[in-house]
């Protein structure tokens, strides 16, 4: 988290600013408190914007979709003016890190650790799906990591499935690596778009790397569209068959998200086991917590005589405490 600058409000509405969550080109995310103590998560649209017609009715529809979605492995919205001179949305916060982040620090997770993901993303698709939105961009990068396990975050180009694109005939919407081969030419992507991009997710937790490749961005979609993934490495036989089965050029071909449920064997986390993931990720998400709940300017309570010193609370209890929020929106919709 990076300090608050000269130019950056004190408050907004009712939260206080404890600092910059983040910055895209156009809009900045904010940690900030409410007045009862909760943290949260604000984007804030930069004035730049605030007047463009076009981007403002994009932003309000994204408020309205997060608050369609019920799902407690989706991000969750606390509060949001789409109206006002400086429009912004707020979410309740937990400090995890991205599935890229932890990918990209520790390499490929176990199978288990995929399957539980894989599971719990689904739940939180069935339930967007289920409010008639589509997400358009499931990607490693909009996936937190918390003791408790995923939250979606990001509903930024999140649309209903029988709306009209505001985008620009053509124009591919998403992240090259993660979008289905209907979305990468250019066309309009349903919920089973959703499970394709999932698919993408999880083979890439599985192996560490997109299962379409890397590279320039051109070629990176004609693989998408023409090519079959890249699943080696993937040597669990029921995953496997699952990616290739969600990994379908054809959208009819693909599971829907609810019906993903059942192929998975591998539940949510329950009561005080955090064994869906290995020890180094647990340590990765205690560091992150660590890093943001350093939090600047909170006087402390004073009382009437020093509190005996308590015991530091071990990585997983702590964490497991910390799960109890939601999660923080990321500045990546800014800049789709």
């Amino acid at each position: 988290m990076d300090d608050l600058r000269p130019t950056d409000p004190a408050r907004i509405s009712g939260h206080r600013l404890l600092g910059r969550l983040g910055a895209g080109g156009m809009g900045v995310v904010y940690l900030g408190r409410t007045d009862a103590g909760a943290l949260a998560a604000i984007k804030v649209i930069l004035p730049e914007h605030a007047g463009d017609e076009e981007f403002r009715t994009r932003f309000r529809r994204e408020a309205e979709a997060a608050r369609r979605v019920d799902s407690p492995w989706a991000v969750s919205v606390t509060g949001a003016d789409t109206e006002g001179e400086r429009p912004w949305l707020a979410t309740e916060f937990v400090p995890g890190p991205t599935l890229s982040d932890v990918v990209a620090r520790r390499g490929p997770l176990p199978v288990r650790s995929v399957t539980v993901l894989g599971r719990l993303l689904a739940r939180a698709l069935a339930a967007v799906h289920t409010a008639g939105l589509v997400h358009r961009d499931v990607k490693p990068g909009n996936v937190l990591l918390t003791a408790g396990g995923p939250r979606l975050i990001d509903f930024g180009i999140a649309r209903a499935a029988d709306a009209t694109a505001l985008t620009a005939t053509g124009l591919v919407v998403g992240t090259p690596g993660f979008l289905p081969p209907e979305q990468a030419s250019g066309n309009t992507a349903g919920p089973a778009g959703d499970v394709f991009s999932l698919g993408c997710l999880l083979a890439y937790a599985a192996t560490g790397r997109p299962p379409f490749g890397g590279g320039a961005v051109d070629a990176v979609l004609y693989r998408t569209v023409h090519d079959a993934p890249d699943l080696e490495g993937v040597d669990d036989p029921g995953l496997r068959a699952l990616l290739e089965r969600c990994l379908a050029k054809e959208p009819g071909e693909r599971p829907a998200a609810a019906g993903l449920d059942p192929l998975l064997a591998e539940d949510a986390p329950a009561g005080a086991t955090v064994d869906w993931l290995p020890e180094d990720v647990v340590r990765i998400i205690a560091d992150r917590a660590d890093a943001l709940l350093a939090l600047p300017d909170i006087e402390a309570t004073v009382t009437e005589e020093p509190a005996p010193p308590q015991p530091a609370p071990d990585r997983r209890r702590f964490l497991l405490l910390a799960a109890g929020g939601a999660v923080a929106l990321g500045a990546g919709a800014f800049a789709a």
